[in-house]
């Protein structure tokens, strides 16, 4: 049903897509928009996971650099029968995760600094394993194909009144072309936001199901949220699509509404405690309890290795 849910949307945003170049420049225009499509989506199945990551500024590490990091995403793997993925950490004070790549044997998790100081091991593996349900449930692919389209359709909106050159006798076209492009940037969102939301509650069960503790993760949702709403996050202040890459979102936008690009939190939480009645866990944590404070050593030592210029460079001037 999910997929199911997810294909129907997706045939949405194509066709809003395509309506939008129609209504701009005819049965040409349509065509045109879809001939775009086709190619930003083709460039973006094969380069998406290098842009994220070099947006971010995210370095891999492996067994040497990083080893119990490395090595406890690389047993997550084996218990989700996938290939092991690139394994990358992100030096920032913001406490986020997310995955991308365009299928399992294609695919890099990455964890900030800042998860890696204010989560313990338990629920440092709980993120790790919602991130590989994604990769697993080929979330990372979908995803970037709908951020894609939706990019194309504002980009399309913006340049949508200059196509259209429009004199006073053709009023009735102009006034279509206005609706298209202040419509269909909102709906694209809204779409986009949708899938975003439904796939969040799959991978929270998929990743219990691969840590085997879903109150781990439920206990690493509460604090990721509360630090990601503290702690600024420049990439997805930058590029606001971005926040739907992460396991909480990288702006401060909660709540269950359409403009929101997570389920909200507490309503994941629940979820997450009645699957871990479902599995016989014992007494529900304390998963509101406040988080570490952000300069503790990492539950897996790692650590941070600014960048020049970074937040957390210390020899940074302003």
């Amino acid at each position: 049903m999910n997929g199911f849910k997810t294909t129907m949307l997706l045939a949405a945003l194509t066709a809003l897509f395509m309506a939008l170049g129609f209504t701009i420049g005819g049965r040409g225009g349509m065509i045109i928009a879809l001939l775009v499509a086709v190619g930003m989506n083709l460039f973006t199945y094969w380069n998406a996971d290098k842009i994220v990551l070099k947006m971010h500024g995210a370095r891999q590490v492996d067994a040497t650099s990083a080893p119990e990091f490395y090595n406890l995403v690389a047993g997550l793997a084996q218990r989700a029968q996938l290939p092991m993925p690139k394994v990358y950490v992100i030096d920032s004070p913001h406490p986020n995760a997310f995955a991308t790549g365009r299928n399992p044997e294609n695919a890099a998790v990455a964890a900030t600094t800042g998860l890696l100081n204010i989560l313990n091991r338990e629920e440092i593996a709980g993120v790790m394993a919602h991130e590989l349900a994604h990769v697993r449930n080929r979330d990372t692919l979908i995803m970037t194909m709908v951020a894609t389209i939706a990019g194309a359709i504002s980009m399309l909106a913006n340049f949508g009144l200059f196509f259209r050159g429009g004199g006073g006798d053709n009023r009735g076209a102009m006034l279509a072309t206005i609706l298209a492009v202040i419509v269909a940037p909102f709906a694209a969102m809204i779409v986009q936001m949708a899938i975003s939301r439904t796939r969040e509650y799959g991978a929270d069960k998929g990743g219990a199901e691969i840590s085997g503790n879903p109150r781990a993760l439920a206990s690493a949702l509460a604090k990721l949220a509360q630090g990601a709403a503290a702690v600024p996050n420049p990439v997805a202040e930058r590029n606001p699509a971005a926040s739907q890459l992460y396991i909480v979102p990288g702006l401060a936008r909660g709540g269950d509404s359409l403009f929101s690009t997570h389920p909200d939190t507490g309503n994941r939480i629940a979820a997450l405690e009645e699957l871990a009645v479902t599995m016989g866990q014992s007494a529900p944590l304390d998963v509101f309890a406040a988080p570490a404070p952000a300069n503790r050593p990492s539950a897996l030592g790692v650590r941070a290795t600014p960048r020049r210029g970074s937040a957390l460079d210390p020899n940074r001037r302003g």
